[in-house]
């Protein structure tokens, strides 16, 4: 099937790439000319395990095309996927702003009948509105229907959880919108429920805003554990065989980052107080993460007398590992906090350094100093205290003796419970963690 997708980022390119893997002939829409020409040399934009071995061959059979030229992608499409950002505003509602924009750019150019599937995030009742607001604008004499397909792909994972998702979710309101999806998903051999357009889009934030909720659950209960003497990694493998509960989503950390669970629930929030409801459990979580965020730096804070001068290693920058992904990265909080309180940084990311940078350039910044180094031990020498916020496997692999051995004062927050507490402490290491 001819598809175009708008939009490359991790939504829109990791479903392009997928759907030409699969047979389609795919046409991926960017308004950035650079961005285009670097996705077909095969090199992708975005750091995603699997991304550009999918991007090179796809693009050498031919059935993989990038173009700035909407009109002529949009053409003759017979579905074209939206798959732009819905960023967060500052009340917490959805920015649908590019939405809007490209269902313009579709509505003058269509030239044949064609669907349109929103597969960004957005408000219950939005596609009905882009329906609606592509039939106003429409040129030409042809039929338009909209069907919502949100995604479920976890960052660092998103190509796997493409291509083999537990189950793939379109919202329709006519059998042939549903035939036409049924048969684009019809290679992946998935599951698929098939629902109306408002159900579709209330599932894809009730399972966001759930999980987040999970986690700032579990950080709430490890918060409690450091106080009663329990130990959170013990009550959540407890947990865990409980098959009402699952084993997901039980570790206990610095709070939940990127460009889902922040943006989603705050946008979820937002949408039950337009109508006039209050969702307290959605409310709580949001309350947990952004204290949970900031947790080891204020206990850090009580521990010294002040951060003046000394140098604070921070080992992890994106909001997990297997992403060069910073969006509400508890990393971003932090290291304003140290520099600000005239801390020198000296920061290690494998991969997401070169995004920290643009952020915070080397050098003098915020009252401290920030620099970036190319392996975590480079990071501990001389360090004075160091924090962990990615559960990178680069990071695990540093042993306890090590930053006995290389920093002046080995003093370690650790936001992501990396390591056996009793093996910290035998190796001479002052270790703080979550929940234990």
């Amino acid at each position: 099937m001819k598809i175009a997708v708008a939009g490359t980022g991790y939504v829109g390119l990791v479903a392009g790439v997928c759907f030409a893997e699969k047979g389609h002939n795919v046409t991926c829409v960017d308004v950035d000319e650079d961005k285009v020409k670097l996705m077909a040399s095969g090199v992708s934009p975005i750091y995603e395990e699997g991304l550009e071995e999918l991007m090179r061959r796809n693009n050498a059979t031919g059935r993989l095309h990038y173009t700035t030229d909407y009109r002529g992608a949009y053409r003759d499409a017979e579905a074209i996927f939206i798959g732009v950002g819905t960023p967060e505003q500052p009340d917490g509602s959805a920015n649908l702003s590019y939405i809007a924009t490209v269902s313009r750019q579709i509505a003058e150019s269509v030239e044949r009948d064609c669907l349109v599937v929103v597969k960004s995030t957005v408000p219950v009742g939005t596609n009905d509105k882009v329906e609606q607001f592509i039939r106003d604008f429409l040129k030409r004499d042809v039929k338009i229907e909209v069907a919502s397909n949100p995604e479920f792909l976890a960052q660092g994972s998103a190509v796997h959880d493409t291509l083999h998702a537990a189950r793939i979710i379109i919202g329709t309101q006519s059998r042939e919108a549903e035939a036409t999806l049924r048969k684009i998903y019809e290679p992946f051999g998935l599951p698929i429920v098939s629902v109306d357009r408002r159900s579709a889009e209330m599932i894809k934030y009730a399972c966001n805003d759930f999980l987040a909720l999970k986690i700032s659950y579990m950080n709430d209960i490890a918060n409690l554990c450091e106080l009663v003497g329990a130990d959170i990694g013990a009550v959540a493998e407890g947990m865990s065989y409980d098959a009402r509960i699952g084993a997901k989503f039980l570790n206990a950390g610095v709070g939940y980052g990127g460009s889902c669970f922040p943006k989603d629930t705050k946008a979820l929030k937002y949408l039950a107080k337009q109508n006039g409801y209050t969702l307290r459990t959605v409310e709580a979580a949001v309350a947990v993460n952004e204290a949970q965020k900031t947790k080891l730096f204020h206990k850090a804070s009580n521990r010294l007398i002040t951060f003046q001068n000394l140098k604070a290693a921070v080992l992890g920058l994106a909001f997990k590992a297997g992403t060069d992904d910073l969006r509400e990265a508890p990393s971003l909080d932090n290291v304003r906090l140290l520099l600000e309180s005239g801390a020198n940084v000296c920061a290690y990311d494998p991969v997401a350094a070169d995004n920290f940078r643009k952020r915070y350039p080397e050098g003098e910044c915020g009252g401290g100093t920030i620099r970036y180094v190319n392996a975590p031990e480079e990071a501990l020498q001389d360090a004075h205290i160091c924090f962990i916020f990615t559960e990178w496997g680069e990071i695990r692999a540093v042993v306890p003796e090590i930053y006995r051995a290389k920093m002046q004062i080995p003093l370690v927050y650790d936001g992501r419970n990396l390591y056996d507490t009793a093996a910290m402490r035998e190796a001479g290491v002052e270790y703080y963690s979550i929940g234990r």
